[in-house]
């Protein structure tokens, strides 16, 4: 017989699978699915007293950052509410003049752009908020945060393996995999290998943190041992995947990341670290050795020429294309044009068109800078109130340490130049670790925090 808290803790990693294996979740019909399958588990969840009891203990201590959360949700329905075409007028000039381009004749529309992209948004959103409820009232111990993390970095070997394998193979269409895009490149379950690179980066995270703090909180046994083995070999395997999909941003992410924990590790000079130390060095060699050998030089040093090349776009513009770089700087321009109330989640798509009609047949669905173009869709408004609802969790539970600096980190680099965030799985995954809070105690021992 399975513990009811676990059986619920599996409910919950399930459903995390399910959005791996559908290109991250990123999907109106999925996103509308997804929310339907949380909405029921929630509902079921607090017929259960204690967990009921753990629900409210994080509304309550946390009232005003969620208050400010649902404004935040609030904002982005009155995106999506037919107004008067006056309202448009005196809310939103820059729709209003695109609307009286288009010869729009009806006496009422939204200011968003594309209502349809928004009104799933939303659903995300609210998703995402059940998602960190229910994560933070069962996996409240330390045995149930490394269940979680070990669950992560199975399921980037998992995407990793499905990845290599194809990859190897050709990449061919199989089932609902769809690889053509990217045929010289890993993508496994992904679409975008940028994307599939950011997943695995994150369960590469998973693993670091997984191995430096087994030791303070597990018993030091056969078990744990050989299990400490396995995540080592675990996230080699995760460090192939991401070198094979080939993206700048993934394997300087990953690189960046193993150079900050070397530095953290010979800062520390703990002997328990020592073992953690040299699994980073093997996993530096395997890489830059190895691997880099068997890519060849030329595609070695394109792995982590990610910054150069990213801000070199920013001022090249090719003829009849759009460069990333250019892409940013449009949605930038958009932006300030939109800047109180937005265009509305998905509204990019449409003014890339409106503006580039003769561009080709092929267009960007987003920018190639989340930061920019989340400020875009919710305006200086919506954005405000999204960032002051998670700051004030961040003061109000003191969650300011060196695991979310290195997450914040990489978030930095996501945000600026890619667009992965917009993918429902990254941002869930960010939002959870972000959530998992420890403490450092004058004896060099680390206890969880549950107060977020």
């Amino acid at each position: 017989m399975i513990k009811k808290s676990k059986l619920y803790q599996y409910i919950f990693l399930i459903m995390i699978i399910l959005m791996v294996f559908f290109n991250g979740g990123n999907n109106n019909l999925y996103i509308q699915f997804n929310f339907i399958i949380v909405s029921i588990f929630f509902l079921l969840f607090i017929r259960e007293k204690n967990y009921l009891a753990h629900v409210r203990e994080i509304l309550t201590t946390n009232k005003l950052a969620i208050k400010l959360y649902l404004l935040f949700i609030s904002f982005l329905i009155f995106q999506t509410i037919p107004l008067p075409i006056e309202w448009i007028n005196f809310l939103s000039p820059e729709k209003y003049d695109i609307l009286r381009r288009l010869d729009f004749n009806d006496g009422y529309t939204s200011i968003s752009l594309n209502t349809s992209n928004s009104f799933f948004g939303i659903l995300n959103y609210l998703s995402i908020f059940l998602y960190l409820i229910i994560f933070k009232s069962i996996f409240y111990k330390t045995k149930d945060i490394f269940r979680f993390y070990y669950f992560i970095i199975l399921l980037g070997v998992l995407a990793s393996s499905v990845a290599i394998y194809f990859f190897l193979i050709g990449n061919p269409d199989f089932f609902i995999l769809k690889n053509t895009a990217y045929n010289a490149a890993s993508t496994g379950f992904f679409i975008n290998r940028t994307v599939f690179s950011c997943f695995l980066v994150l369960c590469f995270f998973c693993g670091i943190e997984y191995l430096k703090l087994v030791d303070m909180f597990q018993k030091d046994n056969t078990y744990n041992f050989f299990k400490k083995i396995y995540v080592r070999i675990f996230i080699l395997l995760i460090t192939i995947g991401i070198i094979t999909s080939f993206s700048r941003l993934g394997n300087f992410l990953l690189v960046s990341l193993i150079f900050i924990h070397l530095l953290q590790s010979l800062y520390l000079n703990e002997k328990k670290n020592r073992l953690f130390l040299i699994t980073l060095i093997l996993i530096i060699l395997f890489d830059i050795l190895i691997l880099g050998f068997f890519f060849g030089s030329e595609k070695l040093l394109e792995r982590y020429s990610f910054l150069s090349q990213e801000i070199k776009q920013y001022s090249t513009a090719i003829e009849m294309s759009l460069s990333r770089g250019d892409l940013a700087q449009f949605a930038y321009i958009e932006f300030k044009k939109f800047i109180f109330f937005g265009y509305g989640g998905g509204g990019f798509e449409y003014l890339l068109k409106i503006n580039y009609q003769n561009l080709s047949t092929q267009f960007a669905v987003h920018a190639h800078s989340d930061l920019i173009e989340f400020m875009g869709e919710f305006g200086l408004i919506g954005s405000i109130l999204l960032v002051l609802s998670i700051l004030f969790i961040f003061i109000k539970n003191q969650i300011f340490n060196f695991k979310n600096i290195i997450l914040f980190y990489l978030l930095f680099f996501i945000l600026t130049f890619d667009f992965s965030f917009h993918i429902p799985l990254i941002q869930l995954l960010f939002i959870l670790l972000l959530s998992v809070n420890y403490k450092r105690n004058s004896n060099v021992k680390y206890k969880l925090i549950n107060n977020f």
